[in-house]
């Protein structure tokens, strides 16, 4: 959703309070596309600091569901999201670009808060996602969830890194 912010932009020392629904529904990066289970809407803080400068204040709470890192269970990630960011508006794009400053989510005088959201959810993207902290994982050969319950392959093969020092050791038993 776009936020028209000409007439924060022109008077020093507005305060603007607004709450705005987020309309993102998706949430893609280079892991793939993650559905938004649900949302919050966006409460936003605006403040002309002066100089053409605003303060942003964000706020909003969105569970993502997300793979096990382990067993592929789907679990969903809660994301409960506090932002402040300075916005120069008498910065052009390109002057954006040149300073490295990543706020894309400025376009003109319009902020685009799905954007700033999706911005601020990749940030905060966690590392790892467990559906229990003791998860056992899957089986490497049959795909079996180790969580529901064992299954009938045989674990005394070697880990194959191990493959060549197995084969001097059976070398030297022959002799």
């Amino acid at each position: 959703m776009l936020v028209h912010l000409s007439d924060i932009v022109s008077q020093t020392g507005k305060t603007e309070n607004m709450e705005v629904p987020v309309t993102v529904d998706v949430i893609k990066s280079e892991l793939g596309s993650f559905k938004i289970a649900e949302k919050s809407p966006l409460h936003l803080q605006i403040i002309n600091t002066g100089n053409k400068v605003l303060e942003l204040t964000c706020d909003v709470k969105l569970v993502i569901p997300m793979p096990c890192d382990r067993c592929l269970k789907e679990v969903p990630v809660d994301f409960d999201l506090h932002f402040q960011s300075k916005l120069d508006m008498k910065q052009s794009r390109e002057d954006r670009i040149k300073d490295l400053d990543e706020s894309d989510y400025i376009t003109g005088l319009d902020l685009d808060t799905d954007l700033l959201i999706c911005n601020e959810v990749l940030i905060n993207w966690p590392l790892k996602v467990l559906c229990k902290e003791d998860c056992k994982g899957i089986c490497s050969r049959c795909g079996q969830n180790l969580n529901e319950g064992t299954c009938q392959c045989d674990r005394t093969s070697l880990d194959p890194r191990m493959a060549a020092i197995s084969d001097i050791f059976s070398k030297f038993k022959e002799v």
